[in-house]
């Protein structure tokens, strides 16, 4: 059953710069995974300087595969300096049970 990740990132005030370049570099490497269906970033209007991302993988093999993947783990020490707190992930499946 497919999955939906959200993962929610709140920067250090004046790097929305770096947490660009780390969404583009980081979905360039989920792409090609197994099991990838799509990703969509979100800034908040409120908060110019928390962004949300949403995941689509196939199932939660595929994105835990690729959550403790040695290159997103790279990817994601880069970032550490620019965040403010850990990222914080939520896990959903797509529909509902029908009984």
């Amino acid at each position: 059953m497919a999955v939906k990740i959200l993962i929610k990132r709140k920067f250090k005030h004046g790097n929305i710069q770096a947490a660009s370049r780390f969404v583009i570099n980081n979905r360039s490497g989920a792409m090609q995974q197994p099991g990838y269906i799509s990703s969509e970033t979100l800034r908040s209007i409120d908060d110019k300087d928390k962004i949300l991302v949403v995941s689509m993988w196939e199932n939660m093999e595929a994105w835990e595969a690729w959550k403790n993947s040695e290159i997103r783990k790279a990817n994601v020490a880069e970032l550490n300096d620019y965040l403010i707190g850990e990222a914080e992930y939520e896990r959903y499946s797509l529909g509902l049970p029908l009984e």
